[in-house]
């Protein structure tokens, strides 16, 4: 097998565990109630998918991908969220530490499928700004953010209904 048919395969295999993983994740939720904690690594895949990052295998690091193209060699920070049909309660992002070194933050909103509907991106700046605007508050002091304050703050890149939008993210600066 050539390496080309062998990283084909790879791409077709993982494409296939995240949709086995995506339908798990739902059917778990709507059985218990309760998420899987799959959400983030979701996330990762659509939007390296998505946005083409290079994802990094060392998350220890503090961030998940590199950017290309415009973002190329920026450190992108990826974050995930489901947007259950059934919660009514405000939802907040995972926390994000101002002090890692990061230079973007993509959040990818999904569906209780799974599916992503979303993505936003916002700079370090932006994120630093919103963050330090409450800092009094333990939320904000740990990096806490609403998902409705980061969407506030970022830019919508990227739709369920029409992709990429490459103006937006091709063209933003940092």
């Amino acid at each position: 097998m050539t390496k080309l048919a062998e990283a084909e395969m790879d791409i077709y295999s993982i494409d296939k565990l995240m949709h086995e993983t995506r339908q798990l994740a739902a059917k778990y939720h709507q059985t218990t109630g309760t998420a899987l904690p799959v959400t983030g690594e979701i996330a990762r895949f659509d939007a390296a998918k998505a946005l083409n990052l290079q994802l990094i295998e060392d998350i220890s690091l503090g961030y998940d991908a590199l950017g290309t193209g415009t973002f190329d060699g920026q450190k992108i920070l990826i974050k995930g969220r489901v947007l259950f049909e059934s919660s009514k309660s405000n939802p907040r992002i995972g926390q994000i530490n101002p002090d890692q070194r990061w230079d973007h933050v993509v959040l990818v909103l999904f569906d209780d499928d799974y599916n992503p509907i979303e993505i936003y991106h916002a700079s370090s700046e932006d994120i630093e700004q919103a963050l330090s605007m409450k800092a009094d508050s333990q939320r904000k002091k740990r990096g806490a953010m609403s998902v409705a304050q980061f969407k506030i703050i970022g830019n919508l890149v990227w739709t369920q209904e029409t992709g990429l939008d490459a103006e937006i993210w091709d063209n933003h600066s940092s």
